[in-house]
């Protein structure tokens, strides 16, 4: 007996497995919502991502809430979603606040 795994199951475990899975139309099942905001960024839908994140107040969602923010160019409000998210806001590059956050999510 095969059980075949559609790509939607596949666990992401990389980055390269996560930016892989932007090919697809939708994120995979089982991301947490800080991922899945990540995910809908990474396809360039900033509004989705934000709306994954924009009605909560924990650390990780702050965070990333923060990241997206700083990418819109409204520096004072991600500084604010930094503070709540007991963060200075880093100096690298967008894509690589991206990416290490991502990392970040996949190794929880």
């Amino acid at each position: 007996m095969f059980c075949i795994l559609s790509p939607k199951m596949i666990p992401m475990k990389t980055l390269a497995d996560f930016k892989a899975s932007l090919n697809s139309a939708q994120p995979a099942t089982g991301l947490s919502v800080q991922l899945k905001s990540l995910w809908y960024d990474g396809k360039g839908d900033w509004p989705k991502a934000h709306a994954q994140v924009d009605h909560l107040s924990d650390e990780a969602s702050a965070l990333v809430h923060a990241y997206l923010h700083r990418k819109e160019g409204d520096i004072s409000n991600a500084d604010y979603w930094y503070r709540k998210a007991r963060q200075m806001r880093p100096d690298l590059s967008l894509e690589e606040e991206w990416e290490r956050l991502v990392l970040q999510f996949l190794n929880k």
